[in-house]
């Protein structure tokens, strides 16, 4: 286990705050936009579904290499806005090449292009919030509220849209929350962190990722992460093949981010009740009521309410929680690698299996089968998350254990 929290960076002000602010809400308008209508848009090309599948994979395909690469070189620089800025200029010139769709290899390769930015986006956001909020997990779960509240007006507004209107805006829809997202990034403050950047040598990480508490901790991350691929790549053509519209499926949605926007206001009071392993533990029982719900009782709206509520500690709580435990286990000059080993691993390799294997159980033998076997990896990463646990009460870590 690494040392104490770190201090509050300096120069923080509320309008720094408000700057991160309306990147989350930007960004995630972008991705509650995308990320739920694009295997409609991919269906309404006329494309099967494990071609689906393996176009929605592209995203989690980026996630293994390139969050990594530019969080060793925010790290190695400490421009981290720059390079956000950057990423945000080039996946908005990609949406360019949607409005073509050309066949799945051309989607493939402007997909490719558009992802290897707006996925590095995420870790290099989390790396520069994590130096910002020093510790202060309240203050991040209120400038990641506004997050969750750019994806619920997307995601609802998309829905109404796309169901009146049909798919054929998407990539409009594409380079409209894009462009809000660069302008986003250049309103933000240059936090650059010169002792990261000027220091001699570059800190291994090596000795961190040696630490058995630690593999556990990416374990339970990878399998909880995989496990939620199955509601981020289908659920929309889920509740879509058994009947319900557009704007139903947006509703749903909404719902699930409408907790997660309570949870984020709610969690500087919250987490505080238990240490962080613990709170792994519980969103890993979240997730698998989650999906077994979804799996088994899909055709009752106030079942698929209860499990869209869930949604508060399967992701928002796991997410804070495991934000918090890669800040503790990678500071300093190891921050932008390790908030990228974050993406990498859960949202890469996770995802990339998840979407992947998905796509080949829901084409064989339906959706309902393919959440069967999310509950299944999300009780995988229960374990893991368990054992975790177990690991840094042993270690007596003082904020961990």
């Amino acid at each position: 286990m690494r040392g104490p929290a770190e201090s509050a960076a300096p120069g923080t002000s509320r309008g720094h705050l408000a700057a991160f602010a309306a990147l989350s809400a930007s960004y995630f308008a972008h991705i509650g936009f995308f990320n739920p209508y694009l295997p409609l848009w991919l269906k309404d090309l006329g494309l099967p579904i494990f071609t689906i599948s393996l176009l929605a994979s592209v995203q989690s395909i980026t996630r293994v290499f390139a969050p990594y690469a530019w969080g060793a070189l925010s790290d190695h620089t400490g421009h981290r806005v720059l390079l956000l800025r950057i990423s945000a200029a080039i996946a908005l010139v990609s949406t360019f090449g949607l409005y073509g769709a050309g066949g799945p290899w051309w989607l493939a390769l402007v997909l490719l292009l558009m992802f290897t930015h707006t996925s590095s986006m995420m870790s290099l956001t989390e790396a520069a919030m994590a130096h910002l909020v020093a510790g202060d997990w309240g203050r991040y779960g209120r400038i990641r509220l506004w997050g969750s509240a750019g994806f619920l007006v997307t995601v609802f507004f998309a829905g109404e849209w796309f169901e009146r209107f049909g798919m054929r805006q998407f990539p409009a829809w594409a380079s409209g929350t894009l462009a809000v997202v660069l302008i986003a990034t250049l309103r933000l403050p240059d936090v650059r962190e010169p002792a990261v950047a000027s220091s001699v040598g570059k800190e291994p990480i090596g000795p961190v990722l040696r630490e058995p508490a630690v593999r556990w901790f990416f374990g339970s991350l990878f399998f909880q992460v995989m496990a939620h691929f199955s509601v981020y790549g289908f659920l929309s053509l889920y509740l879509d093949s058994i009947g319900y519209g557009k704007g139903a499926i947006g509703l749903l949605w909404a719902l699930s981010v409408v907790a997660e926007i309570l949870w984020f206001f709610l969690q500087g009071r919250l987490l505080g009740r238990f240490a962080m392993p613990r709170w792994l533990v519980i969103c890993g029982v979240a997730a698998v009521l989650r999906l077994g719900i979804t799996a088994g009782l899909g055709q009752w709206v106030w079942a698929l309410v209860a499990a869209q509520a869930l949604h508060a500690l399967s992701f928002a709580a796991h997410h804070t929680t495991c934000i918090a435990m890669v800040s503790r286990y990678f500071p300093g000059r190891l921050r932008g690698r390790g908030q990228a080993l974050f993406t990498v691993i859960g949202y890469g390799f996770g995802g990339v299996l998840g979407v992947l294997a998905g796509g080949a159980i829901a084409q064989r033998f339906g959706f309902v089968s393919m959440f069967a076997v999310a509950t299944a990896v999300a009780g995988i990463g229960t374990g893991c998350a368990w054992r975790a646990k177990r690991l840094s009460a042993a270690a007596a870590a003082p904020t961990l254990a």
